[in-house]
């Protein structure tokens, strides 16, 4: 089975449609339309769907994100391209939960970036999609350079017949939430704030591989996981919830390259509360709550075994 097919057959309440060819055989009716990449579907990005569903549900049309893959920067400048804050299951599935109908996604191509704005709005937009309205963030810039503005989009949904809706920036304690804020957030270690942005806990998904079993030796077992997820939380300790097949357990998780034993590579490894049995190969997701201490490097097994305890009387008192 292809990777496409099992995504498909993923979402039974979601629509995702991988080309524009094949739009018009998806069913879709007067669309109602959001743009952008969604990274981390954020409550920014959850405003604007708001509105496209219930503009959907006025006039009865299909809602619909259009969306890249992958990020036009992987494709336009690899050295800027950001560490994304979501896979692409984990955007769709989010996307989903909003109430979304349809996602149309698109393949970002050389090809693709240089079309000039107007071919973009006649050609997919109002050719490819037929859309009724569309939804845009306040800074939402296409086209070949980013030249297509909000003001072009107005004018030119004149010109072909569709709505333009501008949706206004979302502001948590005082900053507007973007997926670039967010990332630096979650690379400085501050997930609590990065949460409130996100509207829900950041968690990386994988599965539980073996690893040097030093956790399980010195009386802390950890499962060690593997994930497609880009971006990692700064090195340290964290309090964390983890989901295992349908079940939620609370620990407390080391991100980092365990400097005591002079490893060079960075590793995920969670320890979870109340759990016994075998979680190798299995899939875990983890979603991080508070950031504890920093990693530090030992001078004994026995200093690291005392600090582990204290880490994870404080990892409790946080999560009970």
């Amino acid at each position: 089975m292809t990777k496409k097919a099992s995504l498909c057959e993923y979402f039974t309440l979601m629509k995702i449609i991988r080309s524009l060819g094949d739009v018009s055989r998806s069913g879709l009716s007067n669309p109602v339309l959001t743009l952008g990449n969604f990274d981390g579907v954020h409550l920014g990005h959850q405003a604007i769907f708001k509105q496209v569903v219930a503009r959907a549900l006025e006039t009865g049309g299909s809602s619909a994100a259009f969306t890249f893959e992958p990020h036009p920067l992987k494709v336009l400048a690899p050295h800027r391209s950001p560490k994304l804050l979501s896979t692409f299951r984990e955007k769709m599935e989010r996307i989903e939960a909003e109430g979304m109908d349809a996602v149309i996604c698109a393949k970002f191509t050389p090809e693709f970036a240089s079309q000039n704005p107007e071919d973009f709005v006649r050609d997919v937009l109002a050719g490819a999609i037929g859309a009724k309205a569309v939804y845009v963030g306040h800074d939402y810039a296409f086209g070949k350079d980013r030249q297509g503005d909000i003001n072009f989009l107005r004018e030119a949904g004149k010109r072909y017949g569709f709505e333009v809706h501008v949706v206004g920036p979302v502001k948590v304690e005082g900053i507007i939430v973007s997926s670039t804020k967010i990332r630096q957030l979650i690379m400085d270690g501050e997930v609590c704030l990065a949460s409130k942005l996100l509207g829900r806990p950041y968690s990386i998904e994988g599965t539980v591989i073996s690893g040097h079993s030093r956790g399980r030796e010195i009386g802390f077992p950890t499962a060690n996981i593997t994930t497609p997820n880009e971006l990692a939380p700064k090195e340290g300790v964290y309090a964390v919830t983890l989901e295992v097949e349908g079940k939620l357990y609370k620990g407390a998780a080391n991100i980092g390259s365990n400097p005591t034993f002079g490893d060079s590579s960075v590793s995920y490894e969670a320890h979870l509360f109340d759990f016994t049995g075998d979680l190798y190969g299995k899939f875990l997701k983890m979603k991080f709550i508070k950031r504890v201490r920093d990693e530090f490097k030992f001078k004994s097994t026995e200093e690291l075994k005392e600090q582990i305890r204290k880490d994870l009387e404080l990892v409790r008192s946080v999560l009970y």
